[in-house]
């Protein structure tokens, strides 16, 4: 049996392996799989460990009182545009900034929908989830598209710096929210995804095959796109988990 690839023990973690008697075989014998075995039930384990804390009733307004000044004096800017950011980038960043909300514990309050089979708190979750999902999706994407980069001589990847740009800000924001939120596992692992993804970002656009291969270099040592997949994995099946409660209440 050749050696197991990451979907293979992901689904072998979860119980959801065709053959595990297999992989458990080939685990035993095979001391390489058996090591990333391990690494992979460490990530997961923090990954598992996601979770929003409750927050005391009155914490919410004391969030938006804070807020409150910020938004103000936001009003009063002159909105001239001095540079161009792209559809996507702000699409991206307000979509950061609802995760944001959502995470501080205040978005709308919940006396504005009274319908009982709809309860507002299940309906954010599954939006803000899936923006986040995302955004991981995304950002795997640019990685994946630098890693697998070729060319003659020279390298080209100002589309895949352009994609990277946009992704920072709302990354940055996503992972303040976790950090708030006391979700260390995702706050560390959109730590790295920042550094890799602004490491893209003010790169040369033409890069030799050393600099690329410096770039890939870091990206393995640091295992950043299993650590995203992974993280983007549970971020589905909090999603998933979270559409059949509301279905469920909806019976």
């Amino acid at each position: 049996m050749k050696h197991l690839n990451e979907d293979q023990l992901i689904l072998h973690y979860y119980g959801e392996a065709p053959d595990p008697a297999a992989i458990e075989s080939h685990l035993f014998s095979c001391a390489d799989c058996r090591a990333g075995f391990e690494g992979l039930r460490r990530v997961l384990a923090a990954a598992n460990a996601l979770q929003v804390p409750e927050r005391r009733e009155s914490y919410g307004s004391e969030v938006w009182q804070r807020l409150r000044p910020r938004l103000s004096e936001r009003r009063r800017w002159d909105w001239k545009p001095t540079f161009h950011v792209s559809r996507w980038a702000w699409a991206s960043l307000i979509t950061a900034m609802l995760v944001a909300a959502f995470f501080l514990g205040r978005f709308w309050p919940r006396a504005e929908i009274p319908v009982a089979k709809l309860p507002p708190g299940q309906v954010r979750e599954r939006i803000l989830l899936a923006s986040v999902a995302d955004h991981l999706e995304s950002s795997q994407r640019v990685l994946m598209e630098v890693v697998n980069a070729s060319g003659n001589g020279s390298v080209d990847i100002s589309q895949q710096q352009a994609s990277a740009e946009d992704l920072v800000a709302a990354n940055r924001l996503y992972r303040q929210s976790a950090e708030r939120a006391g979700e260390a596992g995702m706050a560390g692992v959109l730590e790295e995804l920042e550094r890799i993804l602004l490491e893209i970002a003010h790169s040369s656009s033409q890069l030799t095959s050393g600099e690329l291969n410096e770039i890939r270099r870091r990206i393995d040592t640091q295992g950043i796109l299993f650590k995203v997949r992974v993280i983007g994995d549970r971020v589905r099946e909090r999603q998933k988990a979270a559409a059949r409660e509301l279905a469920r209440r909806n019976l």
